[in-house]
């Protein structure tokens, strides 16, 4: 939907429900625009409400993508939906169905009698029988949004932790184009401005007041930001809250064996570096660089890749053993199931972060766990949630922290003022 009145030089925001890096690539790639998560704990209500109202105040169409299923996890992206009044639109993998799929789309629909309501649109339907098998089954006749048929043209690859984020931009608008193709030519896919204005939301006038600045706990201070193949998991939130504190950020790869900037501080962000091992082995430069800012007692707050890559070994999935830098003590092993996955908090001296976990690794290290985070409304446990290592003036995790929930603690992790 996204590329499709893209093209039609509509302006459109794309959110995301939910922690995740991987969907808004394609996100943006389609709607040629940066892409927020809206999630109403990890991010809060406040900060949902602000940025669609912000994104409603100059564009024409905004896309919501859900994550799992409707009403999986807590909160879903049905309690999004509900709480902003948006209208959903069930998108149903048919391609097994008959009947079942009217059973289906009735019970998304009167699940939760208050969620607004958009229609359905069946996917992977193998042909114009099957889509009228569908559409027949439907209870009320007017949810029926049409039919995408399966198509190897508009496949996005995937591997673990999800979809493939880092393909070459033209085969990446190859595939969105053929997917809109396809939506073009169903009822969902023929609306124009006109006819979308049925779903229209109100979400107010855009906040005129002064945003509150942000005290400068950073002020002065220069961070180095790895960001390449291999860590690429940043959310824009994140790096603008750094800013927000006064902090300049800089970039550098590893991949590249990129000289570490001159920098107070530094940031590993996750990603796949179980995919990029033998160019990280090699990066020698970069390793000599952050060794020698840990040896000067600089601060490195490294999440999940982050702290992989800083580890003795990686073991790959295949069982061989890899190299790393050795700046932590330890194996991470990469496992063939999911190993974590959820929303966590990470309660510090300075405050508490939101965030979540999702790796598919274990980490085995002599080194002692300094804390541990929690699901959002468990008790901090000895023995649960992802540990906090932290050796002189470095700290990891497979924690992935969402800046923007504790600026104080945020501006810590980075040895800002107290």
């Amino acid at each position: 939907m996204a590329r499709l009145h893209g093209r039609a030089g509509r302006r459109v925001r794309a959110f995301k429900c939910g922690p995740d890096f991987l969907d808004p690539f394609w996100l943006a790639t389609a709607s040629g625009a940066p892409v927020d998560a809206l999630d109403l704990w990890m991010t809060g209500e406040a900060d949902c409400a602000a940025r669609l109202r912000a994104a409603a105040a100059d564009a024409d169409l905004l896309v919501v993508e859900g994550a799992m299923g409707l009403f999986d996890g807590t909160p879903s992206a049905a309690d999004i939906a509900a709480r902003f009044e948006l209208p959903v639109l069930a998108v149903i993998d048919a391609q097994a169905m008959a009947g079942t799929f009217g059973a289906l789309a009735f019970g998304l629909k009167h699940y939760r009698p208050e969620l607004p309501w958009a229609g359905v649109l069946a996917n992977r339907v193998a042909t114009e029988r099957h889509a009228g098998m569908l559409q027949a089954g439907l209870r009320d006749a007017g949810d029926w949004l049409g039919a995408l048929p399966r198509g190897a043209a508009w496949a996005l690859p995937e591997r673990h932790l999800g979809l493939v984020a880092d393909l070459p931009q033209a085969d990446a608008l190859a595939r969105l184009d053929a997917a809109a193709d396809a939506l073009a030519a169903t009822p969902l896919g023929r609306l124009d401005s006109a006819g979308l204005q049925r779903w229209s939301v109100d979400f107010g006038a855009a906040d005129t007041a002064p945003v509150t600045a942000l005290p400068p706990l950073l002020r002065g201070r220069r961070i180095a930001v790895a960001r390449d193949a291999a860590f690429c998991f940043l959310y824009g939130a994140n790096l603008d809250c750094l800013r927000s504190l006064g902090a300049e950020t800089v970039f550098f790869s590893p991949l590249a064996d990129a000289p570490l900037p001159d920098c107070d501080a530094v940031w590993l962000p996750g990603g796949y570096p179980e995919l990029h091992l033998p160019a990280l082995a090699a990066a020698r430069t970069t390793r000599a660089g952050l060794a020698a800012h840990i040896a000067a007692g600089r601060p490195v707050w490294a999440e999940c890749g982050g702290m992989m890559a800083l580890m003795d070994t990686i073991v790959d999935a295949a069982g061989a053993a890899h190299r790393a830098w050795g700046l932590l003590p330890g194996t991470v092993t990469m496992q063939r199931r999911l190993a974590a996955l959820g929303p966590q908090r990470l309660e510090l001296p300075a405050g508490t972060l939101r965030g979540h976990t999702f790796h598919y690794s274990t980490a085995d290290t002599p080194l002692a766990a300094v804390a541990r985070t929690a699901r959002p409304e468990a008790p901090v446990a000895a023995d649960a949630g992802e540990a906090l290592y932290r050796q002189g003036p470095v700290q990891a995790s497979y924690f992935h922290a969402w800046f923007p929930s504790s600026p104080q603690a945020t501006a810590a992790l980075f040895g800002g003022a107290p």
